[in-house]
C-alpha cells in the first residue's frame, strides 16, 4: 500500500523538493467537507490531484487551494469567481492582478453584506414594533 494514500500525510524527499501528499478522505476530514465536494472542485478545475490508478493524491498546493476555496465560499463567492482568481494567479499577470481583483470582489461583497445588514436591522425594528403592538393588544384584552 502507498503510505501517501492510505496512512495519512507522508513526507518524501525527492531531487527537487520535499512534498507532502494527502488522500481524498484525509483532506475531506481535515476541512470538514465531503469527498464528493473535493471531486466537484476537481471537476470545476479548482483542484488538480495526481492519480495513481483510480486514487486521487493531493499535494500541499491542493491543500492550500482547498483552504482558499472554502474561505471564498464563506465570503459568498461562487466557484467560478474562485476559479477566476486562481486562473489569474496562475497566469502571467500574477499576484498583483490577482490581489487587485480580489480587493474589488471583497469591496463588492462588503457592500452587499452591509446592505443585507441594513435590511435585517429594518426587519428587526419592524418585528419589534409588531411584537409591542401585539403585547399591548393582549394586555388590553386581559385587563378588560
Amino acid at each position: 500500500m502507498d503510505r501517501a494514500i492510505d496512512s495519512g500525510p507522508t513526507t518524501r524527499s525527492d531531487s527537487t523538493s520535499e512534498s507532502i501528499t494527502y488522500a481524498i478522505g484525509e483532506l475531506a476530514g481535515e476541512f470538514g467537507v465531503t469527498s464528493r465536494a473535493l471531486r466537484l472542485y476537481e471537476e470545476e478545475g479548482l483542484l488538480k490531484p495526481r492519480r495513481k490508478g483510480t486514487r486521487r493524491i493531493y499535494s500541499e498546493r491542493n491543500r492550500v487551494r482547498l483552504r482558499l476555496i472554502l474561505r471564498g465560499k464563506r465570503l459568498g463567492w461562487s466557484l467560478s469567481e474562485i476559479r477566476e482568481l486562481f486562473d489569474l494567479y496562475d497566469s502571467s499577470h500574477g499576484e498583483e492582478a490577482q490581489l487587485e481583483l480580489m480587493l474589488a470582489k471583497l469591496d463588492q461583497r462588503r457592500e452587499m453584506l452591509e446592505s443585507q445588514k441594513r435590511d435585517i436591522e429594518n426587519a428587526l425594528e419592524e418585528l419589534e414594533h409588531i411584537v409591542c403592538n401585539a403585547q399591548n393588544a393582549l394586555d388590553q384584552i386581559r385587563t378588560g
